[in-house]
């Protein structure tokens, strides 16, 4: 059941959202200037001292120009979604919407990985040496794998695990070790798992916003979803999986608390232990979970489903310990294992700000116009009480999801142990501030601009890890 229709005008601006069309150009200019400065001073650090360890900084990308299979579909699911996407969101039935976004966002993610080829845009993408595919092999006995995979992390180790495997708890290995075993082994099948799971993560994020929010905002926050520039990443990237899963136990977090659902709880905390098991940064989730808490907090006064979300981790934790692996200790000897690779050459004082160029490729520019809205937003609330969700508060409840999001996004940039790469590794985080373009007036102008850069970056860099 619908329990708030938006405007009939998909371009309309949302009553309840602070005016200023120029600010937002401003903030959208000021974005332009970050990714150009990266660009400039990356491309000068590079060639002076060879620190940067990226080609294309601040990508981790290679300049060339090129056309693929894909090109023509991109082209077509961008006009396509830009033209028809904001009045379908608006009209479709909400049942309805939720798959039609779900494929569209996995037309747009298929179509910019095509764009470089089948072979080298999906089936050849975790095969390479850094990745998750070369190790299957290893993992005949999943249990002596477990207990002896710490050992296998630092460099000088015996038959150290590729640079992935090493930057991850055994979850992320152990699922493509099970593809294998049902008979889906091979590049081509994980390149499909990737960018199918992951591109069910927008229909998450729409869950959770229609739970937490009202149900207009996760309308007008669709198409931008659907489109994301983030999507030139997410085919095929393991990260794409671990977003979904991410995504997942956030919407039925919000699930839980707002029905009081037991069964809700159970599964949210099941796939928040997952979470932490397949990349040690995504534990920072836990702040996108407490925003998400103190929106539901009227209904988390119910304990059971309180303590049952909280025994999820636990449970996972107790299951991995069991079986030998320790995941304090392992991440404790990956920071030792970072900083022997590429993360003790690349300079802290240029990635701490080129990482934000990076999230600003991913978001797109309409993103940075948005979080403008959302702090806004924020600011005009400030000390006042949020109200439930589908009351007059929900612009200002979906601000404060945004801003966990950022948050959670700024912690793991100041850490250190995110320098480069970070569009890949931030595509979780990156996520949950698309839903900022929903207080956007002009849907359709901002949609071009989220989709333009998106085929010239696939057209004119290749990209890599």
């Amino acid at each position: 059941m619908i329990r708030t229709l938006p405007s009939a005008e998909p371009d309309a601006v949302p009553t309840r959202a602070p005016r200023g069309f120029r600010h937002d150009l401003y903030a959208a200019g000021a974005a332009v200037l970050l990714v150009t400065a990266a660009v400039l001073v990356g491309h000068h650090i590079q060639k002076t001292s060879g620190t940067l360890l990226v080609n294309w900084p601040p990508l981790l990308a290679s300049w060339g120009p090129h056309l693929g299979p894909g090109t023509p579909l991109a082209v077509l699911v961008a006009i396509a979604t830009v033209v028809y996407g904001p009045a379908l969101a608006v009209r479709l039935p909400w049942r309805a919407l939720l798959p039609l976004t779900w494929a569209a966002a996995m037309a747009w993610i298929c179509s910019l990985a095509l764009i470089d080829g089948w072979h080298r845009g999906i089936a050849a993408r975790l095969t390479t040496r850094h990745e998750y595919l070369r190790v299957v092999d290893r993992f005949h006995d999943i249990p002596a794998a477990l207990r002896d995979f710490t050992s296998h992390i630092l460099i000088g180790s015996p038959d150290n695990w590729p640079a992935h495997v090493a930057g991850h708890p055994p979850g992320a290995t152990l699922t493509f070790v099970l593809l294998d075993r049902v008979g889906l082994g091979g590049g081509a099948w994980a390149g499909v798992w990737c960018i199918t799971v992951g591109a069910t993560a927008c229909v998450a994020v729409l869950v959770t916003i229609r739970a937490l929010a009202d149900e207009a905002l996760a309308r007008r926050a669709a198409p931008f979803l659907v489109l994301a520039p983030a999507a030139v990443w997410m085919g095929t990237s393991a990260d794409a999986y671990f977003a979904a899963v991410a995504a997942w136990a956030v919407a039925l977090l919000a699930l839980a608390v707002t029905r009081r659902s037991v069964l809700w709880a159970g599964a949210s905390g099941l796939l928040f232990g997952l979470t932490c098991y397949l990349s040690y940064g995504l534990t920072l989730f836990a702040l996108i979970a407490a925003a998400v808490l103190v929106l539901g907090r009227h209904g988390i006064r119910e304990r059971p489903a309180l303590l049952v979300a909280l025994a999820g981790p636990a449970v996972v934790t107790a299951a991995f310990t069991l079986a030998g692996f320790a995941w304090w200790e392992a991440y404790d000897v990956l920071v030792t294992r970072y900083y022997q690779g590429a993360g003790g050459i690349r300079p802290y004082g240029y990635w701490v700000w080129g990482n934000l160029a990076c999230a600003v490729l991913i978001t797109g520019l309409a993103t940075a116009a948005g979080l403008r809205r959302s702090g806004a937003l924020l600011l005009r609330h400030r000390g006042g009480a949020l109200t439930r969700p589908g009351g007059p508060g929900a612009d200002a409840r979906l601000a404060l999801l945004v801003a966990a999001a950022v948050l959670a996004l700024l912690v793991a940039d100041l850490s250190g142990m995110s320098k480069a790469e970070t569009e890949r590794i931030w595509l979780p985080f990156a996520l949950w501030l698309l839903p900022a373009c929903a207080f956007l007036p002009r849907a359709r102008g901002w949609l071009a601009a989220q989709a333009l850069p998106a085929l010239l970056l696939n057209h004119l860099l290749l990209t890599g890890w």
